[in-house]
């Protein structure tokens, strides 16, 4: 099944996320993109999303550590599908929207739906890092959140290849390329630690992405 047309259709309806250095207010579906979900996809897919709102609106008070349990659960409950097949094109990076509506996704989708539904709680920006990494057993890149909850700290991995949170130092499965969030782009040192080499921006995909999510506002 194509969903390529979803891209466009969203970009007619309100979602209230900004990115990038701005800060994430709430998610907020209108109607118009509920019901223009549910006549696409069906009644699941705008229950998926009105279940993301009302996640948002349960966990914005909780404990850190409840937002990220709650969080990854939920979407680690998405479907594994590969861009080839699913956009039709070898790397697209979709929107919480897309992602959500048509119940799938990739290792990047997932974790930049986890990075931007954090933000949207109030977790801050400098906390969170969405992480290249290689899955060693599978030899083959891979994407997860990473959460610091100082900058220093043993980062906690996001991950859908498991559903356990665990600290990346007992992801010995994971290795390390680099990182980023709104405000900064790391590369990955020999030593575990990590440099600032630019801004997220030159991230090509990162830019479309962020893009498309400011569209929505229009």
């Amino acid at each position: 099944m194509t969903h390529i047309r979803i891209r466009q259709g969203i970009k007619l309806v309100c979602l209230a996320l900004m990115l990038a250095t701005s800060a994430v207010i709430a998610i907020e579906l209108s109607d118009r993109l509920l019901n223009y979900v549910a006549e696409k996809y069906g009644e699941d897919a705008k229950n998926r999303l009105t279940q993301w709102q009302k996640l948002q609106a349960i966990a914005q008070n909780a404990p850190v550590d409840r937002q990220l349990r709650l969080v990854n659960s939920f979407f680690n409950e998405l479907n594994f599908v590969n861009d080839i097949e699913h956009w039709h094109t070898e790397d697209y990076w979709a929107t919480p929207v897309e992602f959500l509506a048509t119940n799938g996704g990739d290792c990047e989708d997932f974790s930049i739906a986890k990075y931007l539904t954090l933000r949207a709680m109030g977790v801050p920006d400098e906390q969170l890092r969405i992480t290249y990494v290689k899955a060693l057993q599978l030899n083959q890149a891979h994407m997860v959140l990473a959460w610091y909850p100082t900058p220093t700290a043993d980062p906690l991995i996001l991950d859908n290849l498991i559903n356990e949170i665990r600290p990346a130092s007992e992801r010995n499965d994971l290795e390390p390329v680099y990182s980023f969030n709104g405000k900064g782009l790391w590369l990955q040192q020999l030593n575990n630690s990590s440099k600032r080499i630019g801004d997220a921006d030159t991230l090509s995909r990162w830019t479309d992405l962020n893009e498309r999510m400011i569209d929505t506002l229009r």
